[in-house]
């Protein structure tokens, strides 16, 4: 039975191109007022399953529900304009001979002009650019025409908006600076939102919960904090955040051995004793310590102003990642100590 607390419901959907399956028995539920995304690498299928939400193609297997209201199954198809869903592009895909202010009419024609003329200056208004309203999109910046993108989705009131990468044609500091805006006009609208997405930086800033996909499957759907600190599997671990995988040994339910001693904190799993584990260790785990007996050598270092990542050598040979601020700046081939912080012990079967 649908669950009308839940804006969005997607159960085991898959999408195939001739053989080649992209979505495989997907299941997904966004609360209402809830921003949700799908993180992943290129051709992982998290555009495909935008495309299935939108409209713009039918499913093979499985159903998709909006607001209780079934829209796509094997049997059933509404068409993309019926389902009420605003969708915002990587390329904004503005009219480059209209106007913003007439960019954001465009999809309330069926509005009283007056009526269409003030929910528009309500837009420009929420995104910031009252003054842009009779500029045309060269005429706007990058970040500018993003806002207008949005803008002329949200215009209708759509009961659902899907975003696809809508920051990857921005330079880093303003993709960041987009991503808090855009989620704080989200939330100040009530708006249940989509994003799709490459970057964990983007999914972390804008999204209340998070999948991580892989091969035309949802890994883990979670927090961005526990999926960082509890990944599901090996494939999750790796791809969000950066860290290293050493050799170690299970103690008991809370501590495992490597060789620089023995961490102790929250398993991301319950783990027999004895087990031989590959144990994740994060940048943050290993914290600069002059006067630690512990030591690693420098064999790599990547400035990034207000602090180092250097790759430190164990004796080993097993390399490992340490985040230091800048003001230690050691050279390579230098050893230097090292304490172990860790919280959360992040281990997988060897």
């Amino acid at each position: 039975m649908p669950n009308v607390d839940y804006l969005l419901e997607i159960e085991n959907i898959s999408q195939r191109y001739d053989a080649r399956s992209v979505v495989q028995d997907l299941n997904l539920r966004l609360p209402v007022g809830g921003i949700g995304c799908l993180l992943g690498p290129s051709g992982c299928g998290k555009t495909t399953v935008l495309r299935c939400i939108a409209g713009f193609e039918r499913v093979q297997n499985g159903s998709i529900r909006l607001a209780g209201e079934l829209v796509s199954s094997d049997r059933v198809h509404q068409p993309a304009e019926r389902r009420r869903v605003g969708m915002v592009f990587q390329d904004y895909a503005l009219f480059p001979h209209l106007t913003a202010i007439k960019n954001i009419e465009f999809g309330l024609h069926n509005l009283p002009r007056a009526d269409s003329k003030k929910r528009a200056d309500e837009m420009l208004s929420l995104v910031g650019l009252t003054q842009a309203a009779g500029l045309y999109p060269h005429e706007l910046s990058g970040g500018q025409q993003q806002r207008i993108a949005l803008a002329r989705a949200l215009a209708p009131r759509p009961r659902l908006l899907l975003l696809d990468e809508p920051f990857s044609n921005l330079d880093v500091d303003l993709r960041q600076r987009l991503c808090l805006e855009v989620r704080a006009i989200l939330k100040q609208e009530q708006v249940t939102a989509l994003l799709v997405t490459h970057d964990q930086h983007e999914a972390f800033m804008i999204a209340d919960e998070i999948g991580v996909m892989h091969n035309g499957v949802i890994q883990q759907w979670d927090t961005g904090y526990n999926l960082y600190h509890r990944p599901s599997n090996r494939f999750v671990a790796d791809f969000i955040g950066q860290g290293a995988f050493v050799a170690g040994r299970v103690l008991d339910e809370h501590r495992v051995e490597i060789e620089l001693g023995v961490l102790e904190g929250e398993f991301n799993a319950a783990l027999p004793v004895g087990t031989a584990v590959d144990v994740l260790l994060r940048p943050d785990d290993l914290v600069h310590d002059d006067h630690s007996l512990l030591r690693a050598r420098v064999a790599a270092k990547a400035f990034r102003g207000e602090s180092i990542l250097y790759t430190l050598r164990l004796p080993s040979g097993a390399n490992v990642l340490s985040l230091v601020p800048s003001h230690h700046d050691h050279n390579l081939g230098e050893d230097i100590g090292l304490t172990l912080a860790t919280d959360h012990v992040i281990a997988f079967p060897s």
